[in-house]
C-alpha cells in the first residue's frame, strides 16, 4: 500500500494559548517553537499577529529562527490581519498565513451579521489579498470557521472558490466540537468528491474535543482523504481543548495497518516536547492521559504486570521507547502479584531468598491495603525490617546553603564518618543541588552515584509546614532510595541523601 504524508500542523502556540489561565511570554514561545521544530512538525502556528504587539513579536522572532518548520500566522479575512500577519513573517524562511472566515448560518446571523453570498466574498478576497501583500511568498491556507454545521453545499462552493483564488490548503474546523466520527468522515468525502478543483489543495481539519472526539474525529477525516491534521501538544486548547498531536501521530503510527499515511514527527521527542508545554503554561498532564501520562505506560494489576514481564507485547501496544521514556513502569499497589514484588526488588538490587521473598511479599501486602502509593522507600524500610537495620556508616551533622538574587549557590556540610568527621563544600545550580555536591565532596563520591528520582511534599499546612523528601540514587547498577523530613526543604534533602547514602553502603557490604 503505498502511503501518503500526513501534514501535522500543531497550534499549540495560538489555540493552545487560548487556554484559560495559560499567558506564554515572546521567550517561552520561542523556546516551544523550537522543540517544536526538533520534534518534526511540518507547520507552527506561531500566534495570531495582529492581536497584540506580544503576539507580533512572538510570530516575528520565531519566523526569523526556525528554518526546517514553515511558521504561521492567523489573520481574519481582514486587510489589517493579513498585513500585519506579513510584517510578522515576511523574514521568515518558509511562511504561510492562514486566513479565516466563518461559513455557518448561526455564525453569519448572530456574529457577522452578513449573508452567505457576502462571506463568501470577502474569502476569496482575503485569499487573493494573501497572494498580493506576500508577492506569492507565502503559503496560503483559508479555514471556515464552523464548518462541522455549515451546509454541506455551501461549504463545498466556498472551498471551491478559495482554491481558484489561490489556497493551497483547505482547513474544515470543527469549531465547537459538535461533529461525531461518522458524521466527520462523510463530510470530508463529501469536499473531495463534490469540490472540482479539490485536487490542487490539501484537505486540512481542525477539531475540538468539546465531546471528547477531537482525536477520532481527525482520524476519520485521514481517512476520508484529509492530509493535515491540526492539533496541539497535550490536547491543549480553547474549552475542552484540540486533538492531541502525540494521539494523532501515535494512532496513524501504531495503526498504520488502517491509515495509508506517515507522518515526519521524531516521535522520541514527543515526551519532552509534552513536558516542555506542561512546565511552561502550568497545566498539569493527568495521569492517565494517553501517550504522554504518567500512568500510560505503567501497569499495577497483578496480570497484567505478570504479563507484561513475560512479554511487554501482552499489555502494551507501543513501546514507550518510541515516544521518548526509557522503560514501563511497574507500580506497586494492594493490585501487584509476587512476581512483581520479585521484579521491582531485583530491579533496586535486591535478591532475597525464597522464604524471606515470602515474608516480604506477605509484609508488603499488608502495606498496600494502607496505603494508595508504594514508594522505593516503603520497599527500603520493608527489607530493612527483615533484615535489621544495623548501624548508620553517615551521620549529617550540619549543612548550610546559601542562595538568591545576583548570589552563586553554594552550600556547606559536616559528616561523621567511620573515619572521622569530614567537611564538603560546593557550588551548584540550586541550594539543593550544591548541597548534594557537598556531600559528594565530603565522602569523596563522583558521578558514580547519580540522583535518579526526586520528590517532595509538605506534610503539614502553613508557612511553617514539614517538608518531606524522596529520592532515589543509583551507583553500579544498585539503586536505593531515601527520606529526610524537616521544615527546611534543603536540609530534609540532605538528610534523605545521606539516608540513601546509608542504605547503598550497607548494601554494598552484603555483595
Amino acid at each position: 500500500m503505498e502511503r501518503e504524508k500526513l501534514y501535522i500542523f500543531d497550534t499549540t502556540l495560538r489555540d493552545g494559548e487560548q487556554t484559560p489561565g495559560v499567558n506564554l511570554t515572546v521567550d517561552e514561545k520561542v523556546q516551544i517553537a523550537k522543540q517544536l521544530e526538533r520534534l518534526g512538525v511540518d507547520v507552527i502556528e506561531a500566534g495570531f499577529a495582529v492581536s497584540s504587539p506580544a503576539d507580533f513579536e512572538a510570530v516575528r522572532r520565531i519566523a526569523k529562527e526556525v528554518r526546517n518548520s514553515t511558521v504561521c500566522s492567523l489573520a481574519r479575512a481582514v486587510e489589517l490581519d493579513i498585513k500585519t500577519a506579513w510584517d510578522a513573517l515576511k523574514e521568515g524562511h518558509r511562511v504561510r498565513i492562514h486566513t479565516f472566515i466563518a461559513t455557518s448560518d448561526i455564525h453569519l446571523k448572530y456574529k457577522l451579521r452578513m449573508s452567505r453570498e457576502e462571506a463568501l466574498k470577502r474569502a476569496v478576497e482575503a485569499v487573493r489579498l494573501v497572494r498580493e501583500v506576500s508577492e506569492g511568498r507565502a503559503e496560503v491556507e483559508f479555514s471556515a470557521e464552523d464548518a462541522g454545521r455549515t451546509d454541506l453545499k455551501y461549504l463545498a462552493e466556498v472551498v471551491e472558490a478559495v482554491i481558484e483564488a489561490g489556497a493551497q490548503v483547505v482547513n474544515i474546523p470543527d469549531t465547537v466540537g459538535y461533529a461525531v466520527p461518522d458524521e466527520w468522515y462523510e463530510r470530508i468525502l463529501y469536499l473531495k468528491e463534490n469540490v472540482p478543483n479539490i485536487d490542487r489543495a490539501i484537505i486540512s481539519v481542525h477539531c475540538h474535543n468539546d465531546l471528547g472526539l477531537a482525536t477520532a474525529n481527525s482520524l476519520m477525516a485521514v481517512k476520508a482523504g484529509a492530509r493535515q491534521v491540526e492539533c496541539t501538544i497535550n490536547g491543549i486548547g480553547e474549552r475542552a481543548g484540540n486533538a492531541a498531536l502525540e494521539e494523532v501521530v501515535m494512532a496513524v503510527k501504531v495503526r498504520s495497518d488502517q491509515f495509508p499515511v506517515y507522518t515526519d514527527i521524531d516521535t522520541k521527542q514527543i515526551y519532552k516536547t509534552s513536558q516542555l508545554v506542561s512546565r511552561l503554561t502550568g497545566l498539569l498532564i493527568s495521569k492517565t492521559k494517553p501517550i504522554v501520562g504518567d500512568n500510560a505506560f505503567a501497569h499495577e494489576s497483578g496480570i497484567h504486570q505478570h504479563g507484561v514481564l513475560a512479554c511487554r507485547e501482552t499489555y502494551e501496544i507501543m513501546r514507550p521507547e518510541d515516544v521518548g521514556l526509557s522503560e514501563s513502569k511497574i507500580v506497586l499497589g494492594k493490585h501487584s502479584g509476587r512476581h512483581a514484588l520479585e521484579a521491582k526488588l531485583k530491579e533496586m538490587g535486591i535478591e532475597l531468598p525464597p522464604e524471606k521473598l515470602d515474608e516480604a511479599f506477605r509484609k508488603f501486602k499488608e502495606l498496600a491495603s494502607r496505603k494508595k502509593e508504594i514508594y522505593e522507600i516503603d520497599l527500603e524500610l520493608l527489607v530493612e525490617g527483615l533484615e535489621g537495620r544495623g548501624e548508620k556508616t553517615y551521620k549529617l551533622l550540619y549543612n548550610q546553603a546559601v542562595s538568591g538574587e545576583g548570589v552563586i549557590p553554594s552550600a556547606t556540610v559536616k559528616i561523621e564518618t567511620p573515619v572521622g568527621e569530614k567537611l564538603g563544600l560546593a557550588v551548584g545550580n540550586g541550594p539543593v543541588d550544591a548541597t548534594y555536591k557537598a556531600i559528594k565532596n565530603a565522602l569523596g563520591l563522583g558521578e558514580e552515584v547519580q540522583l535518579k528520582d526526586f520528590k517532595i511534599r509538605a506534610l503539614t499546612a502553613g508557612t511553617d509546614a514539614l517538608a518531606e523528601v524522596f529520592l532515589t540514587i543509583e551507583s553500579e547498577g544498585i539503586r536505593v532510595s531515601g527520606r529526610g523530613v524537616d521544615p527546611d526543604i534543603v536540609r530534609a534533602s540532605a538528610l534523605a541523601f545521606v539516608e540513601a547514602l546509608n542504605r547503598l553502603a550497607k548494601r554494598r557490604e552484603r555483595k
